[in-house]
């Protein structure tokens, strides 16, 4: 058992740990590990607020988990819920104050707030002691509502959350909703880049660009974890690569409208011009001061690369736009970059892009039914794709389609 100035070191470590996250989705689900690992809480829920509602954001439960096959993730549906005194969440954004509930089942008469036990039933799971504490930042604005279920003892025995802990717990808290804010306003420039390039390109929306940074998120870690990827340096990497594939296509604000809107497809000419987003991209970046400037730099410059070769902008010099020495074709055109000349985040942002392309409308197509693209998929491993990341995608297939859902067109 830890004394209370260990508690404390420890709470402000992990306000520390929490606070090198700058993606705002991984900041949340790393919230909730950290929060469940202070106090051996058995799963969680993080709430989010957004136009005076509750945005279900983030849910973890290790018990569920542990029944999965190994490598799989839970899935679940993001809604959300009023900011009022009915539900247990609710009631805490509303007033501000911690619930620490030792039995959900068993509420106090006379509570304005109620638990759903549909949840339950739905997961045959039991959810008994819950602590629900406000996430307030500075100004003493509620943000969020982090909800922890089942503190466990070590016999995996449920118990109620000890109130010893809660001090330390809002201390958190408060570190938690300044990270958050912070990592809110770094995905909120990121959008406004995203809208910009949406003013040239309808086509480069919110939703597609977090769809593809999802999708090409989970692959990799999948892929990683597989290939050995020790588990800190693929937390680092999806934190980059999170926010970097968002931006996968900023350099479109440089093309022409005319190419840009063009309701059919490019004619060849028109092709060669919309190829140097990928570079021009890329420049945007080139003065590298982090590692999101880099990782941006390598996925707006490699997304559209190959595994055969045949892909595009290839060996070049971005800032010129120019081939490199030594890598000219025989037409003067750079070479494309093959198999693992191709950064790794270039490879698997190339697969969600073209998933998500393939899955959604255009201007000269509509939508394809979910077994056609999953056959055009699997048919260009070794082609247009990785092969063992093609192998990666395929194996969580059940989070490619949560996140579709997550991230719809509107």
């Amino acid at each position: 058992m830890l004394d209370e100035k260990q508690k404390l070191t420890h709470i402000i470590n992990l306000g520390h740990e929490i606070a090198r996250v700058n993606d705002v989705d991984l900041l949340l689900e790393r919230i909730l590990t950290v929060a469940r690992r202070f106090v051996n809480a058995d799963a969680g829920s993080i709430y989010v607020k957004e136009d005076n509602r509750l945005k279900f954001s983030h849910t973890q439960n290790e018990t569920m988990q542990k029944k999965l096959p190994a490598g799989q993730k839970l899935i679940y549906s993001t809604f959300s819920i009023p900011i009022d005194n009915e539900s247990i969440a609710g009631y805490v954004a509303s007033t501000g104050r911690m619930l620490n509930i030792p039995d959900v089942y068993e509420l106090p008469e006379g509570v304005s707030y109620s638990f759903n036990k549909g949840y339950d039933a739905i997961s045959r799971y039991r959810t008994k002691s819950v602590l629900t504490f406000p996430l307030t930042n500075n100004r003493g604005e509620v943000i969020g509502v982090l909800q922890l279920i089942n503190a466990m003892d070590g016999e995996g025995n449920i118990l109620p959350f000890a109130r010893e802990d809660e001090p330390f717990i809002l201390h958190f808290a408060n570190s938690a909703a300044i990270a958050i804010e912070r990592a809110q306003m770094t995905r909120a420039i990121i959008l406004r880049m995203i809208r910009m390039a949406e003013l040239r390109d309808p086509k480069e929306t919110g939703a597609h660009v977090n769809r593809v940074a999802s999708y090409a998120v989970e692959v990799y870690e999948r892929w990683a974890s597989v290939r050995g990827v020790p588990f800190k340096e693929i937390e680092k990497n999806k934190d980059v690569l999170r926010m970097a594939a968002m931006l996968h296509d900023v350099g479109k604000v440089a093309i022409s409208d005319a190419i840009l809107k063009k309701p059919a497809r490019l004619d060849p000419e028109e092709f060669e011009a919309m190829k140097q987003h990928t570079y021009l991209g890329a420049r945007l970046f080139s003065d590298t001061y982090s590692d999101f400037d880099e990782a941006s730099s390598l996925v707006s410059l490699n997304h559209h690369e190959r595994w055969d070769g045949n892909g595009y902008p290839g060996h070049i010099n971005p800032l010129s736009g120019l081939p490199m020495l030594g890598y000219e074709g025989q037409n003067g055109k750079a070479l494309g970059k093959k198999a693992e000349e191709i950064p790794p985040f270039g490879r698997v942002v190339a697969i969600a892009d073209v998933y998500d392309a393939l899955c959604s409308r255009r201007a000269y197509k509509d939508p394809w039914d979910e077994d056609q693209v999953l056959e055009t998929m699997r048919k260009e491993s070794g082609k247009h794709f990785d092969p063992e990341m093609i192998e990666a995608f395929f194996s969580i297939l059940d989070v490619i389609r949560s996140i579709g859902q997550r991230y719809p067109n509107v």
